[in-house]
């Protein structure tokens, strides 16, 4: 099953008044690069849940976003620090003292010092913990099935577009096989025929005259390389169709594909296969950029 390299998943999972949002982005890469920021008291945590994402991806560039939204952590009340705030009324009066005045020191003057109150740091209760990494590995739960719902979705499209390609690699082949049956035969005879025109008769030796035609003909068949295509060919449908993620072989066989069809046109030496190797390698680039996609 082709599944591609580019998704998006988002889940969202509520518990005790603890709600964490998770989002999963990937992009193309040639290699797994995940990045992932966890809140503070799961930094330890990180390497578990990243080998919980490779269980489902192997290949790309993985962004994950999470929120936590902790209510319990924020219910403990602001803290008026009463030391400084003694300590601002006293340099308060003593301005006024300076500059003699007598008028009151009003609140808002107060409140424009803004370490009088703090928000104190909260206390991690160990089972509350427990409660809000088990909220963020549900909604990452949540968030790798749409990432991969999405990725199957993209994949199944990009399926369609290379069977419909390699079908048509498949056809040129059959074409040029068609074009080169006999071919061996009929060009021993045309070179034999051709030299023999050039040449004295009483001037060649028919034994060597038979191997140098026969290695002649050899150079130009392409049997063996339209046999390896047909081959790489069918190991591309087969790795489509795997189970497996297969994004490394493809793009290992359209490398495999791309030089057979090269060969075929440097060999064959004949207008016709020179063209459908052509139409051919036209299909091939298309579904290279299309492997690119593949995980």
């Amino acid at each position: 099953m082709i599944i591609s390299m580019t998704g998006f998943g988002r889940g969202k999972a509520c518990a005790n008044g603890v709600t964490a949002m998770v989002e999963l982005k990937t992009l193309n890469s040639r290699y797994l690069d995940i990045n992932v920021r966890l809140p503070q008291q799961f930094q330890d945590k990180e390497l578990q849940f990243k080998e919980t994402l490779t269980q489902h991806i192997s290949r790309g560039k993985l962004n994950v976003s999470i929120h936590l939204d902790d209510t319990e952590s924020q219910r403990q009340a602001p803290i008026v620090d009463a030391q400084k705030l003694a300590n601002y009324i006293q340099i308060l009066q003593e301005i006024q003292t300076t500059i003699g005045t007598d008028a009151k020191i009003e609140l808002n003057q107060l409140l424009q010092f803004n370490d009088l109150i703090t928000q104190p740091e909260p206390v991690h209760d160990p089972e509350h913990d427990k409660l809000c990494w088990t909220v963020i590995q549900q909604a990452n739960s949540m968030a790798i099935e749409k990432l991969m719902e999405m990725k199957r979705q993209e994949g199944a499209q990009l399926k369609d577009d290379i069977d419909s390609r390699i079908l048509g690699i498949q056809q040129a082949l059959n074409q040029i096989q068609q074009t080169t049956d006999g071919r061996g035969d009929d060009l021993k005879k045309k070179l034999q025929e051709r030299i023999s025109s050039l040449l004295d008769d009483e001037k060649i030796d028919p034994n060597r005259l038979e191997m140098e035609v026969t290695l002649m003909a050899d150079k130009m068949d392409i049997t063996e390389e339209t046999v390896r295509l047909a081959s790489h060919l069918k190991f591309f449908t087969e790795a489509i169709e795997s189970d497996e993620h297969a994004g490394r072989r493809l793009n290992f066989l359209t490398q495999e594909i791309n030089r057979e069809l090269n060969t075929i046109g440097s060999k064959a030496n004949d207008s016709s296969i020179a063209h459908e190797v052509v139409k051919a390698k036209e299909m091939l680039e298309q579904i290279r950029e299309q492997v690119q996609n593949i995980e």
